[in-house]
């Protein structure tokens, strides 16, 4: 006996109950863990830097955890929407036509994802892997354990800082930077 897999569109996932945490890959559903405080006040703080410093220099847009981006597409149009813990899109980057209550199908410019008990190494670098593939130009992973972020330029352009470093995103969001410190404290 065989299945038939379901598979979910985007529109299907736009439209499912509140208080879920879904991401979609190639079509499958894939449920998000509700997250731990630690992830939470890292997530938050990083999230108020950067959007005090987006909009004190009308940069573009600081988005919160639950913006959906489809990233991906297989060749029989299965969606992959990703939805990650804060996401900066450039001034400028949006089409005057996009329908801003859907998922864009865009690259955020700038992805950071807080690492949660529940990540794996696995899942975290193949999460890293499909945000660079799509496009965006840096993607952080911070760590409240190790109070320490990686940025990724690249695969191969990978730059890890420690509680006491200054993380500079200067090329990707214009005169950012922020003590790694004050992220965690």
């Amino acid at each position: 006996m065989s299945t038939i897999a379901r598979y979910i569109t985007e529109d299907e996932l736009l439209r499912m109950p509140s208080g879920s945490r879904y991401e979609l890959i190639e079509g499958e559903l894939r449920p998000m863990s509700p997250t731990g405080y630690e992830h939470g006040k890292a997530t938050g703080r990083f999230h108020g830097f950067l959007s005090a410093h987006v909009w004190s220099n009308d940069l573009g847009d600081v988005l919160a955890a639950e913006t959906g981006f489809v990233i991906a597409r297989t060749a029989d149009g299965r969606a992959t929407v990703l939805a990650p813990d804060v996401s900066f899109v450039a001034k400028g980057r949006i089409p005057a036509d996009a329908d801003t209550r859907r998922f864009l199908e865009l690259a955020p410019d700038l992805v950071a994802e807080t690492l949660s008990p529940s990540d794996t190494a696995r899942e975290v670098e193949a999460k890293v892997a499909m945000w660079l593939r799509a496009g965006v130009r840096a993607v952080l992973v911070l760590d409240p354990d190790s109070r320490s972020v990686k940025v990724h330029r690249s695969q191969n352009d990978i730059v890890s800082l420690s509680n006491e470093d200054e993380l500079d995103l200067d090329d990707v969001v214009p005169g950012f930077r922020c003590r790694i410190s004050d992220i965690f404290d």
